[in-house]
């Protein structure tokens, strides 16, 4: 995908900091998980109790009176056990569906449009058009893409209203489509959160979606701004921590990325990356804790993992929003961005592990880290952690979209397969990189080609700016199908997948 994004590694958990304190990261999530554990292990202790006594007392044979109450008193206490572990676990959070947008067809950007309009704006010299062709060329992505009515006018509109009016071409259509899908009413919507990283305005997007569908006064919204592509998960976990809270509730996310406001018409080559690789795209999602929902509902979240590297600068400024030497605005990708990828990821992932992988693949990556702690200097360079396998538990993949390098070195790290990566390759190819709702778009092409089955595991992974990184984990409820005829690929799944991309760099 360019200079600035193609690996100089062999793998992209090779350019990790060695630095990281992974013993203080440990016992960490060994402290997180004590708690949750403790109650099962009771349940287990007195349940071991209740056999022991009933034997002895049939060992002594005691009196059947006395025999009776001893056995009612433990029961009673195993049951207040139960009762107490299964109120200290909050409600699951179901998806009930999703929809993705698909724009339309006069919005559709071909390589040799985007060029021929862009040589005739003012602010791009020819070095600039040449990089951006290069850019394009090497993508992943197809001359099927999208791009708003603001970024075909010669020069594009950028200014305020139409970045509304873009905010409402691709938030109001999926948002309509989800509540005619789920039979629902605005009014029903009990909490509803809109993410965005790029476009903030006010009254907010949140406000702008309320006002549109009369949703009830007490709705409780949230408008995400600056969280770069890993927004859409963000958004899931705190729709799921909501629910925790706000007991038989529907929570909306919706979930996109306003381009008009991100176009960049000055020189500078890596400010000019985010003009080649965005594209137009939102998803609606639909999640719920009620329990009639769960028939219904398409998956139950297992878990939810975020990390970032705020803290450090070097990370911080990796992706940054700012000036050119002539004041114009635009995001910087640096060349520090993939290692900083590289660090952020397989804290997200040793985290995720520690969750839900099976004992085996958490012994022997421990071994690893144990074996690189006492490691010689002289092989410390060399040394490489163990990756678990992650496929072990989930059967599903959806991977950020910012391009095949990254694409196949994230597989790589990660054990998985070209059948793996294909949901993350053909979306990028079909529809580019949409940011933070690109995700929903590998999950809709992979019920599209009915692969998802009942009890599979769907693992969506997302980075962004921050940096940071976010993981959700779903396991799916009901068997998936009918929806080759619906949503975004309807007229296209079937020419998926192209061979070509898989054998591409």
């Amino acid at each position: 995908m360019g200079p600035f994004f193609k690996l100089n590694k062999e793998n992209i958990f090779k350019t990790i900091n060695t630095d990281i304190d992974y013993d203080h990261l440990f016992s960490t999530m060994l402290s997180k998980h004590f708690y949750s554990n403790l109650l099962e292990l009771l349940r287990f202790v007195t349940l071991v109790f209740v056999i022991s006594i009933e034997a002895y007392f049939i060992a002594q044979n005691r009196k059947f009176t006395f025999h009776f109450i001893i056995l009612l008193l433990i029961i009673l206490l195993y049951y207040i056990l139960i009762k107490l572990y299964d109120l200290s676990r909050p409600s699951p959070v179901y998806l009930v569906n999703f929809s993705c947008f698909k724009p339309p067809s006069f919005c559709r950007v071909p390589f040799s449009t985007f060029l021929e309009n862009a040589s005739k704006i003012e602010g791009f010299d020819s070095e600039s058009i040449a990089f951006m062709s290069k850019i394009l060329s090497s993508s992943g992505q197809s001359n099927e893409t999208y791009l708003p009515p603001a970024l075909h006018y010669i020069p594009p509109k950028t200014h305020q209203q139409e970045s509304i009016k873009e905010a409402k071409m691709v938030l109001f259509p999926i948002m309509e489509d989800l509540l005619s899908k789920t039979k629902l009413s605005p009014c029903d919507i009990d909490i509803l959160i809109v993410n965005c990283t790029g476009f903030c305005p006010s009254p907010s997007l949140s406000s702008i979606i309320i006002n549109k569908f009369s949703m009830r006064s007490d709705t409780r919204s949230y408008n995400l701004s600056g969280m770069g592509c890993s927004a859409s998960v963000i958004a899931i976990e705190l729709a799921q921590n909501l629910l925790k809270t706000h007991k038989n509730s529907y929570a909306v996310v919706l979930s996109t990325e306003i381009l008009s406001t991100g176009w960049y018409s000055g020189h500078e080559k890596p400010k000019l990356l985010l003009n080649c690789l965005f594209r137009m795209g939102s998803a609606a999602i639909l999640l719920s804790n009620k329990k009639e929902t769960k028939n219904k509902s398409k998956y139950k979240l297992v878990c939810t993992v975020r990390t970032q590297r705020a803290f450090e600068d070097k990370a911080y400024l990796s992706a940054i929003r700012e000036e050119d030497s002539n004041g114009k605005l635009g995001v910087t990708l640096n060349r520090d961005l993939l290692q900083v990828a590289a660090e952020i990821l397989r804290t997200n992932i040793t985290i995720l592990g520690s969750k839900i992988l099976p004992f085996l693949e958490k012994f022997w990556h421990g071994v690893s880290i144990v074996r690189k702690k006492f490691a010689h200097k002289d092989q410390e360079v060399n040394y490489n952690y163990y990756v678990p396998n992650f496929k072990t538990v989930v059967q599903h993949f959806c991977l950020p979209t910012s391009g095949r390098p990254l694409i196949r070195d994230i597989a790589k790290g990660l054990k998985l397969s070209e059948r793996d990566i294909e949901p993350a390759l053909m979306t990028l190819h079909r529809f580019g990189n949409q940011s933070s709702s690109s995700l929903w778009y590998e999950l809709c092409y992979m019920e599209a080609k009915e692969r998802v089955k009942k009890g599979d595991r769907v693992w969506q992974l997302g980075m962004g700016t921050g940096p940071k990184c976010n993981s959700a984990v779903w396991e799916c409820l009901r068997p998936i199908v009918g929806e080759s005829s619906i949503g975004p690929w309807a007229d296209c799944v079937h020419q998926y997948p192209i061979t070509a991309i898989h054998q591409g760099d």
